[in-house]
């Protein structure tokens, strides 16, 4: 761990990606993300409840068991807003360390359209953005990070350390398509 600060002579460390044996890891959680895309839109949800609850983000959620993560970002959308993704692509793959422990491996998706009308749930409410003026304010501090990626198409993989909400490192890399 990195030195942060000191209080009053006592030193806090804070978890830097780097403390992390990224080659050893293993998630507590595999979760999905699928954002949908069209028209100069992307389909964003405000999170009713559970993880990131009260932030916007894309639909999504945790595998269930023997669900392939394509599957799940598929079936989230459907629970969430009410809307069948079409045309789904695997864009990345996201690793988030927690420094209390929790880890979670998210698959991202991107899909150019979807079926049906979005509707708010006991989850969500949808919310159809335009991609000039995606609210990153509002989101996680890592979606800065790699959610213009996905938006123009290219294949990442990222790896974030967090405490809370806060990030506390990152690193996110472009690589070649799968």
């Amino acid at each position: 761990m990195s030195p942060s600060h000191s209080v009053r002579g006592a030193l806090f460390y804070t978890m830097r990606i780097r403390d992390v044996d990224w080659d050893n890891w293993n998630p507590r959680e595999t979760a999905t993300l699928l954002f949908v895309i069209r028209d100069g839109q992307v389909l964003l949800i405000e999170k009713k409840r559970g993880l990131g609850a009260g932030k916007i983000n894309g639909p999504g959620g945790r595998l269930e068991p023997d669900e392939r993560p394509a599957e799940c970002a598929v079936r989230e959308v459907e629970e969430e807003l009410g809307v069948t993704p079409t045309a789904v692509d695997h864009c990345g793959d996201l690793r988030f360390q927690f420094v209390d422990g929790h880890s979670i491996l998210c698959h991202v998706y991107r899909a150019s359209n979807c079926v049906g009308e979005a509707r708010e749930t006991d989850e969500a409410v949808p919310r159809w953005t335009a991609l000039n003026n995606i609210p990153y304010a509002e989101m996680w501090a890592d979606d800065i990070h790699w959610v213009p990626l996905m938006i123009d198409r290219q294949h990442f993989q990222g790896c974030f350390v967090l405490d809370g909400d806060t990030l506390l490192d990152h690193d996110v890399r472009v690589i070649e398509s799968p």
